[in-house]
């Protein structure tokens, strides 16, 4: 809180016998009472004060917002690295996918030729058979 001084303009002069003003001098005079400045000085003492916390506390949330930042860069860094091994592993699946299906098709041809086999079997056993007899 501010406190008001008052200043006083204080005007000395010397005049002679003549009238005449030989010597004049002013002065301004403070009449402010030295507990007010004080408490000036002190009010300025506490307005800078709290700037220099509200600046202080300004630079600490900054502070953690750069370090928020950089957290975000190193979680969507780690989340690309997961995504690229991701990616080959789904290559990786795919093309084993893809053997597999080559594999079940032979499997599946095989599976027809032996068939095919029991069956002439069968013919030839039953041809033996009708010889024996």
């Amino acid at each position: 809180m501010l406190s008001s001084i008052t200043f006083v303009l204080q005007v000395s002069s010397r005049v002679t016998t003549d009238g005449q003003t030989t010597d004049s001098s002013a002065s301004l005079i403070s009449m402010a009472s030295p507990e007010p400045q004080t408490r000036f000085g002190q009010s300025v003492k506490g307005l800078l004060s709290e700037k220099v916390s509200a600046c202080s506390g300004d630079v600490i949330a900054l502070t953690r917002q750069v370090l928020k930042g950089s957290r975000s860069q190193e979680l969507l860094g780690q989340a690309a690295r997961n995504m690229v091994m991701q990616e080959d592993a789904i290559l990786h699946s795919e093309d084993s996918l893809r053997k597999m299906a080559i594999i079940t098709t032979h499997l599946q041809y095989q599976q027809e030729v032996i068939q095919k086999n029991i069956e002439h079997s069968k013919n030839l056993q039953d041809q033996l058979k009708h010889l024996l007899k």
